[in-house]
């Protein structure tokens, strides 16, 4: 996932957030490092000559001075940046010289140094490595920060100028990318409200600031549900099943919470835990699979239906006030799809098919089920949601003979990075990386690489933190702590995170597949920044549509199994001999077992999200979980068996984290990388030659090009959805099934 950056800051477009000076977004030093001070203490205390914040970062590519940063210096940075931009902002709108593309469009590009360098740092911090102060801060600014935003949109005389320069732009002269500029640039303030009434754009400032508060809120609500919603087991003897590093994970989990004596199997973001497949008491994977879906939902002050209500309700008011029939139609208006209905129409294309395979799927686990217990002469039981992922298991080792068990010690953590991502990366793009050891980072588990360009000449920053915290959101993102502009001089900073499970201290960090692809997507992300080359910071990198930016991150993924690649990284960790050819083969055959499923939980969250923000202004305050059931019944995805990948109430993309409307983008942008996939097939696959072009005319092109001519460009068609649905295991779905 592309963290998007609307967590905590509500300057959501890289106009405002990606300005003057590096696109930073870092992360507190640790407390060994630098112990915190309180951030209404250092509101008062801080000065320019101690808060690291107020000039750029003297690191290599301007990259953030963790060994320095305090918790309390970020509320000072935030509140003194706004204030500099805001002059910054009324300076360019009183200029009494006539507008130009200089002095308006370029003169806003250079805006807001200050604000950029701690804007990015912070989301980093409250995503990956945050603490009650930072929280603290961020429900305090984010309301400031939607003001701030509407400072720059509803600025009537501001907007004068930035219409005046778009209505001459075909006369200026300007080369591709100063046009595109103008374009999005111009996009953007009418689609935030800069010709609305003055009444109207009251009314707009005071909605965006409390979805902005209630976002924060919800985010701090689920960050606190997903710690106390973890598992605590007293019997070791309910782990029966799970591996011995899992174990011993959960073991470590629990002695850091001061649980002597117990084990803690901590909650990822999604509904279906890691966990589920390999435990063999039924009464423990029922509890785990609950303590994941109440998380947030416990009626104590964890629960977060009242916002996602709340939220749902502003959100399709302020659709309305912008001129649109509800929030999904206007936040769609500059995406590919368009409209909600195009993205709906393209799942209802997806969901009966992922419906019938994954009906399928269940009948082979209900027969598992029956066949195992009239074993145990044991009466059998219906299958629930807590059973597939063990059951689902138990199917693929009598189908395929594969244990997940099996593959993990061929796929160690450090060595899937070496010689699976970057060799990836290197084969396709001529890439090379050093470990660096002299970058301060925020958490002793990040490590820091220096990425070479096939010249020679130092390209990036690339960070990755990978390692589940409890102070750490669910999933896996990426994000810049410093942004790629000509204009401003800056090269990128790049991080990864994740929230694989930590060995304990001497065991290595066994992946599942599920892992390895996680890290090739991220990757993919990475990639799309790093390769950036552009002049303007708000059309740099991955500064493009949701379901565009989602795009080079699939891709990406499927190199994991390219037999090239796959043969270099996936050996025994203890022997480093390769994975056994027959093993191989077994991966290979069962590569689209649980297709079904997996399509199934994937559409049914996009759909609920879509229906969410289809909502009109008029509709009532909606009962979130009687919503939620109604919705999924109404798309036909209300299996009783294939939970939503997320619920509403901890779907942290929809509420939190700028994929309001937008979840659909996981679906529309597999259809991207299967089909770009099937050009690279067709063209002679991994090679350097594919590698370059691939990158010359996406990769590096930002939001500079409208994304479908983009991509046309560069296929030479439109893409197809049928590389999709074959290479998902969905081209001709089985019939019929268990309901």
């Amino acid at each position: 996932m592309l963290r998007l950056r609307t967590l905590a800051i509500a300057t959501s477009i890289a106009l405002a957030a990606c300005s003057q000076g590096p696109n930073e977004a870092s992360q507190p030093t640790p407390a060994s490092t630098a112990p915190a001070k309180s951030a209404s203490t250092a509101a008062v205390t801080d000065t320019n000559a101690t808060n690291p914040f107020f000039a750029a970062s003297t690191l290599p590519f301007q990259a953030p001075e963790f060994d320095k940063i305090k918790d309390g210096d970020y509320q000072p940075a935030i509140e003194k940046g706004m204030a500099d931009q805001l002059a910054e902002w009324r300076k360019i709108a009183d200029n009494p010289d006539a507008p130009t593309f200089d002095n308006t469009y370029v003169a806003l590009e250079k805006s807001g140094a200050l604000l950029t360098r701690v804007e990015m740092t912070f989301n980093g911090v409250t995503s990956a490595n945050t603490d009650d102060a930072l929280q603290k801060v961020q429900e305090e600014e984010a309301p400031k920060l939607a003001a701030h935003q509407d400072e720059l949109y509803l600025d009537s005389k501001l907007f004068d100028r930035v219409q005046k320069v778009y209505d001459q732009r075909d006369t200026l002269k300007l080369d591709p990318e100063s046009l595109r500029l103008v374009e999005v640039t111009y996009r953007q303030f009418v689609h935030n409200g800069a010709k609305l009434s003055d009444a109207d754009k009251a009314k707009l400032k005071a909605l965006n600031q409390q979805e902005s508060t209630l976002e924060a809120q919800f985010n701090n609500k689920l960050l606190a549900a997903a710690k106390d919603g973890a598992l605590v087991v007293d019997d070791k003897a309910k782990l029966a099943g799970l591996p011995d590093e899992d174990i011993a994970a959960a073991a470590q989990a629990a002695k850091d919470r001061g649980l002597a004596g117990k084990w803690v199997i901590v909650l990822q973001n999604t509904t279906q835990q890691p966990a589920l497949q390999y435990l063999t008491d039924r009464d423990t994977r029922k509890a785990l699979f609950e303590a994941s879906w109440n998380r947030a939902e416990k009626g104590n002050a964890d629960d977060t239906r009242d916002i996602i209500e709340q939220l749902a309700q502003l959100r399709a008011q302020e659709a309305k006030l912008l001129g649109s029939p509800n929030y999904a139609a206007w936040t769609l208006q500059d995406q590919m799809a368009k409209t909600p209905e195009a993205a709906m129409g393209f799942m209802e294309k997806l969901a009966p098919a992922a419906v019938a395979r994954a009906r399928q799927e269940a009948a082979d686990i209900q027969a598992q089920i029956d066949k195992d217990q009239a074993a145990l002469h044991q009466p059998t039981f219906k299958l629930e949601p807590w059973d597939w992922q063990y059951y689902a298991e138990q199917v693929r080792k009598a189908k395929y003979d594969l244990d997940e068990s099996q593959i993990k010690p061929y796929f160690e953590l450090d060595n899937v990075l070496q010689n699976g991502v970057f060799y990836a990366a290197n084969q396709l793009y001529g890439l090379t990386f050093k470990e660096r050891h002299d970058i301060p980072v925020y958490n002793p588990d990040v490590r820091v690489f220096e990425v070479f360009d096939k010249d020679g000449k130092s390209l990036a920053l690339w960070y990755c933190d990978y390692f589940k915290r409890d102070n750490k959101n669910g999933g896996a993102w990426m994000d810049n702590f410093v942004g790629q502009s000509k204009l401003l001089g800056t090269k990128p900073v790049i991080y990864n995170v994740a929230n694989f499970t930590k060995p304990a201290a001497g065991q290595p960090a066994l992946l599942s597949w599920d892992d390895v692809i996680t890290m090739f997507h991220e990757f993919g992300h990475g990639l799309h920044g790093m390769f950036a080359d552009e002049q303007y910071p708000s059309l740099s990198g991955t500064a493009t549509a949701r379901d565009f930016v989602e795009f080079p991150s699939q891709f990406n993924e499927h190199w994991a199994s390219n037999p090239k690649v796959f043969a270099n990284f996936a050996k025994n960790y203890q022997t480093g001999a390769p994975m056994p050819q027959p093993l191989v083969d077994k991966m290979q055959k069962a590569g689209k077992f649980n297709s079904g499923y997996a399509m199934t939980e994937l559409v049914a969250a996009a759909m609920l999200d879509m229906n969410w923000h289809m909502l009109g202004a008029d509709a009532p305050k909606q009962d979130a979980d009687k919503f939620e059931a109604e919705s999924l019944k109404k798309d036909g995805v209300d299996l009783s068996y294939v939970p939503p990948r997320y619920r509403s109430s901890y779907f942290l993309h929809i509420w939190s984290n700028g994929y309001s409307a937008g979840y659909y983008a996981y679906l529309w942008t597999q259809m991207l990388a299967d089909d770009a996939f099937q050009g690279f097939s067709e063209h002679g696959g991994l090679t350097a030659e594919n590698g370059q072009r691939f990158r010359d005319m996406i990769l590096s092109r930002g939001n500079t090009v409208e994304l479908s001519k983009l991509y046309k460009d560069w296929r030479g068609q439109d893409p197809s959805i049928e590389p999709m649905l074959e290479n998902r295991g969905l081209k001709d779905a089985p019939k019929g099934g268990t309901k």
